[in-house]
């Protein structure tokens, strides 16, 4: 019988896989701790509704300044050395926020200034640590590599980190953030362990300016169709996504009258599901195609707005969002997968920023029209926004799902003795091997 470890994390995926999984595992328990202490301290200082949005925008912000100026670093450096620096940065700005509550020097002003320096730091982390992956595993492992890496956001951050940030809190308000120094600390060397990774190929050693770099991203992205629609779709299913869950807590409270322990309760059962699909994503992948999942996932989509537009009933929403958290989890994870083995390794910190800065953009855009939309029409008016714009998107891009998935590596059609990819998706496709 294997052990918890081969489970986890088999040994055919290298040493190097585990460290990546164990320092990721642990930045987001400490993620976690701070997505509801950190609120917690904002409404703590102020009660001006501007400033608590303030704290919220900040958490996005920085991903529409800094996103694409981080996926072209990410190409040029060594990825690990730019996710140690980075993290180690968030460390510095925590510790110094830390210092500023224990001294009682902390204002609102300084919480929004640490929260948006936190943030862009996070921006060059999670760019840099998504190019990792699809140097260390090969392409036929990419879809466990990244189901057990969304498993520790969702057990860590989503899951335990928030109850735990939220005590911590209430012992006493740097108890959290001194509790994330030490994870993010911790997760420096802990990815400090993998050998070092190489440096993304270049024509030369010599660097053009920055936007010269994002230029040659966003080229390469729009000359590629089945990359581009995939990014097309993220960005689209955020904005409808967005749209409704914008307002989520008004919706739970006033039209289901759920309480504030109830919208925490939506959240938790999210979660679980999402612990569910973890469990299950290996025997998904081995016995049904990424082109059906996608579909069914993007289906269950759709009716889940209709769901949550129809229902008057809270124990209703928390069954549709258990399922929410296990099909959410399941798209996350292969869109992340097919993207990885379609983008040359020399491209993917630039086209996973695109990717980034279109989730963030999604939501900022799609939250935007859910405030409004529920302020002319009532709170369920998003649901209905979200599930006709999520219907009439999937019927377009219903058929081009199959090309995305059956598409080939760009890498596939260079040198010549490349073998060729296997027809299924779900196959090994040593073409594409880091």
């Amino acid at each position: 019988m294997p052990s918890l470890g081969e489970l986890v994390a088999p040994r055919r995926m290298g040493r190097d896989f585990r460290w990546l999984l164990a320092s990721s595992w642990t930045s987001n328990v400490g993620d976690g701790v701070a997505l509801a202490a950190a609120p917690l301290l904002i409404a703590s200082m102020t009660s001006s509704p501007i400033l608590v949005a303030a704290g919220a925008i900040l958490q996005f912000l920085p991903w529409l300044l800094f996103g694409l100026h981080a996926g072209a670093i990410a190409d040029r450096f060594d990825r690990r050395r730019l996710v140690m620096f980075a993290n180690a940065a968030r460390a510095v700005v925590l510790l110094a926020l830390c210092v500023f509550l224990v001294t009682g020097v902390a204002n609102i002003w300084i919480v929004l200034a640490v929260a948006f320096l936190y943030g862009t730091a996070e921006v060059f982390v999670d760019t840099a640590g998504s190019t990792l992956l699809p140097m260390l595993v090969k392409p036929a492992d990419l879809g466990i590599g990244n189901a057990r890496l969304q498993a520790g956001y969702l057990v860590a951050n989503q899951f335990a980190g928030p109850p735990l940030g939220a005590f911590l809190f209430a012992a006493g308000t740097a108890w959290p953030f001194l509790l994330e120094v030490v994870c993010v600390s911790f997760a420096v060397v802990l990815i400090s362990r993998m050998a070092k990774t190489p440096v993304p190929p270049r024509e030369s050693d010599t660097h053009p300016p920055v936007h010269t770099d994002i230029a040659e991203g966003l080229r390469w992205l729009w000359r590629n169709p089945p990359v581009r629609m995939l990014v097309l779709i993220i960005l689209v299913f955020n904005i409808t996504w967005a749209a409704p869950w914008g307002v989520l807590v008004l919706y739970a409270t006033e039209h289901l009258h759920m309480g504030a322990v109830g919208y925490g309760a939506l959240t938790t059962a999210s979660a679980a599901g999402g612990i569910l699909a973890t469990l299950s994503f290996g025997w998904l992948e081995r016995h049904v195609s990424f082109a059906t999942l996608m579909r069914v996932v993007l289906s269950l989509e759709v009716l889940m707005h209709l769901s949550f537009a129809l229902t008057t009933a809270g124990w209703v929403a928390l069954i549709i969002m258990f399922f929410f958290g296990a099909y959410a989890f399941v798209w996350g994870t292969i869109s992340t997968t097919v993207r990885q083995r379609l983008v040359p390794a020399e491209l993917q910190g630039r086209v996973a920023s695109v990717n980034m800065v279109g989730v963030f953009g999604g939501m900022v855009v799609g939250q935007a029209l859910g405030g409004v939309i529920a302020q002319v029409w009532g709170l369920t008016a998003p649901w209905w926004f979200a599930f006709v714009g999520a219907a009439l998107t999937l019927l377009l891009v219903w058929k081009p799902i199959s090309q995305i998935v059956s598409a080939k590596p760009v890498a596939e059609t260079r040198p010549e003795d490349v073998e060729p990819e296997s027809q299924s998706a779900n196959e090994p496709q040593e073409s594409n091997e880091p």
